[in-house]
């Protein structure tokens, strides 16, 4: 078994080496932050700051990702994934042992630009690497690294905080994301130099028709219904009545509840329909997002941060498999539309977010707000149905 793991060619070792830089690029570099932020606001951040701070984090994981979409190379992609992984690292240590607000802000930025190369160009290494005719499984295995990612950066601030701070908590998710780094970047490279000549196909406006602008607007709306949870999930249970201290253990179960979402909804979308299943977990993450305005009933408000975990990758995967099926021969140009809206979406949901809770001192108008937007994704979604069923085009596009 310690052999496999160590094959840079076997099929363990690439998932397992995928799944650990996700923990590193994503958890460490990402979510450590909103495990650790109701620490920080009490002695350290303002709500306001930490809103800026989400946001800044989103425009250089926006920016990553574009800059992804045109990197064409495989051996250039083994070079930025790693350049993602040592920025992930690099700038969780600066969280760890500074305190300036302009450097913290930048870190942040930073931060986002190396969690795009480490997710984005990480899984098409991964992809390339695994020595399978259909890779689908494969892939949604390599995508639960978000839920593990959130669960391993999670136990480890929680192991720290329990008898130390939270400085003590980065310093200990930098230490961790340098070891395992070493794996990481072993597995996912290659034994030469590979030649990869990709086919360039002429951009086509006809494939951005109204049926794919609905989408793309839709995922825009999703972009927003993550952030909000995925940024102040435990300060906005800590917030409840009775509940201050239990917005960790949610926290935690937003990533237990991600560890099989992707392959669960794939399954169901390639079953009923993936417009149909899209629509379905967004009308369950409406739920999550409302239950904390509704109750302060703790079990409900853990159900929250299931519902959220279980839905947010889930939605990432459906909505990009189905773009991917509808782009054809463009599928670089179309999923980069996607990206930037979903992107556009993250950057703006924090600074309404704080804007809102200061004025009106809860989140529950922020939660109203954000449960609206989503649910104007649905609408779109449902217009979008019905103009497949009058667009022939669209129709030959998905069979």
């Amino acid at each position: 078994m310690i052999k496999t793991l160590l094959d840079r060619n076997a099929n363990a070792a690439i998932l397992l080496a995928g799944i650990l830089a996700i923990v590193v690029g994503v958890g460490v570099a990402r979510f450590a932050f909103t495990s650790l932020l109701p620490f920080m606001l009490e002695d350290f951040l303002s709500l306001t700051y930490a809103g800026i701070l989400a946001s800044f984090n989103f425009v250089g994981y926006l920016a990553g990702a574009l800059f992804s979409v045109f990197i064409k190379d495989i051996n250039t992609k083994v070079k930025y994934f790693r350049v993602g992984i040592i920025l992930s690292i690099l700038t969780t240590l600066v969280l760890a042992t500074t305190s300036s607000e302009i450097v913290w802000l930048f870190s942040r930025m930073i931060a986002g630009f190396g969690s795009a190369m480490v997710l984005i160009v990480g899984a098409s290494l991964v992809m390339v690497k695994l020595n399978l005719k259909d890779k689908t499984k494969a892939m949604g295995i390599h995508f639960s690294g978000i839920g593990f990612a959130i669960v391993i950066s999670e136990l480890i601030s929680q192991y720290v905080l329990s008898n130390g701070t939270w400085p003590d908590a980065w310093l200990a998710l930098a230490l961790f994301a340098s070891v395992a780094s070493f794996y990481v970047m072993y597995i996912l490279s290659f034994d030469k130099v590979l030649k990869q000549d990709a086919p360039r196909h002429p951009f086509s406006r006809s494939i951005f028709s109204p049926y794919v602008m609905l989408l793309i607007l839709a995922y825009f709306t999703e972009g927003v219904g993550f952030v909000v949870q995925g940024t102040f999930l435990p300060d906005i249970i800590n917030s409840l009545e009775g509940l201050k201290g239990a917005g960790n253990l949610g926290w935690l179960i937003v990533g237990i509840a991600g560890i099989p979402s992707s392959i669960l909804w794939m399954r169901l979308a390639h079953n009923y329909g993936s417009v149909n299943i899209i629509i379905i977990a967004m009308a369950l993450q409406i739920v999550g997002i409302l239950i904390p305005t509704l109750s302060t009933n703790i079990i409900l408000n853990l159900l929250s941060g299931a519902l959220y975990g279980s839905t947010f990758i889930g939605l990432v995967a459906l909505f990009l498999n189905y773009g991917g099926q509808l782009a054809g021969k463009n599928p670089v140009v179309l999923m980069g539309a996607m990206t930037a809206a979903y992107g556009i979406g993250q950057v703006g949901a924090p600074l309404y977010s704080v804007a809102l809770v200061n004025y009106f001192g809860n989140y529950n108008i922020t939660l109203y707000v954000t449960s609206f937007i989503v649910f104007v994704g649905i609408v779109f979604l449902l217009v979008a149905k019905k103009l497949e069923k009058e667009d022939l085009n669209v129709k030959r596009l998905v069979k």
